[in-house]
């Protein structure tokens, strides 16, 4: 922010500088002053907004509905994985308590002896610094005689995951503490069903009872109880997966992020150089970490300097 401020107000370069976040805290003192110096504040979530002194826009951010798509046959698909069982719930990133995964695996333990074809998949991998969570993990599962319930794929290749994604009927997102959180967008798009706890963006995402089911942070039995109350009809469960990707369609495209931004950009150069949001006029309301990104925009044929 510093370096793109000086551009600006030193070097007196024509530029706008745009400043996104997802934090769901207060910024302390100093990026508070930094932030009030940028020409336009987005969050990515009306909770990230209310941390902020002002937001210019709520634009939250999209998924690629052209690459994450419904399977023509999520049976087909699931057994192209070469994973056991009938149909999956997966969860997905690093293995690491931060997201949940230790809860995800104990509610799977209670779940999966009562529905005989449901799988559990952990996609992603631990840190080394998690090597010994990941341990204990495996460790409980193997007390509970299940390793063969459960398939650890390791990290895939992310442009591996739209296939992984197709091929899931139910994404776990357990996480204790989350900006935004993009992987259920990802998996609703897919046409998947989503059991999410209610951080982040998800309370946004998720329609109750009718594309997932939110539990609060850190409680294992109402997770539990969720992914048996998500996976005990499956032509209901279907229903729910058409519906997320409906949702995602509607309010949560990448086109759509794209053009709540570009409206942000548009009213920028709209008005005189120098003028900072607390002197603008009302914000735009686009829609309904620290993720933060740093935007420099030229005018037509000056040149932009993108930084984060």
């Amino acid at each position: 922010m510093a370096a793109a401020l000086f551009a600006r107000d030193v070097l007196r370069l024509p530029i706008r500088i745009v400043f996104t976040s997802a934090a769901q805290r207060r910024h302390s003192a100093v990026p508070r002053r930094l932030i009030a110096r940028m020409d336009a504040v987005v969050a990515t979530t009306q909770k990230a907004a209310s941390f902020l002194d002002h937001a210019t826009a709520v634009a939250p951010h999209g998924v690629d509905t052209s690459l994450f798509t419904p399977a023509a046959d999520r049976r087909r698909a699931w057994q192209a994985t070469g994973w056991p069982g009938d149909y999956g719930i997966g969860i997905v990133g690093r293995i690491r308590e931060e997201k949940g995964t230790h809860l995800f695996v104990e509610a799977m333990v209670r779940v999966l002896s009562e529905q005989p074809g449901l799988t559990a998949v952990v996609i992603g991998r631990a840190m080394p610094g998690d090597a010994a969570f990941e341990t204990s993990l495996r460790r409980r599962i193997e007390a509970a005689r299940l390793s063969d319930r459960f398939v650890f794929t390791g990290e895939i290749a992310r442009r591996a995951m739209p296939e992984a994604m197709r091929a899931l009927s139910v994404l776990a997102a357990p996480a204790l503490y989350e900006g935004f959180g993009l992987t259920p967008l990802e998996a609703m798009a897919s046409g998947a069903a989503v059991v999410a706890a209610d951080t982040g963006a998800y309370a946004q995402m998720i329609r109750p009872n009718t594309s997932g089911i939110l539990v609060p942070v850190d409680d294992v039995d109402a997770l539990a109880d969720a992914i048996r109350a998500i996976t005990a009809d499956r032509t209901t469960l279907d229903a729910w997966g058409r519906n997320a990707r409906m949702i995602v369609e509607r309010e949560f495209s990448l086109d759509g992020e794209v053009e709540r931004i570009a409206e942000v950009y548009r009213e920028l150069w709209r008005q005189p150089r120098g003028q900072l949001p607390s002197e603008q006029s009302p914000s735009i309301e686009a829609s309904q970490s620290d993720d933060t990104r740093i935007h420099h925009h030229t005018r037509p044929g000056c040149r932009a300097t993108p930084t984060s």
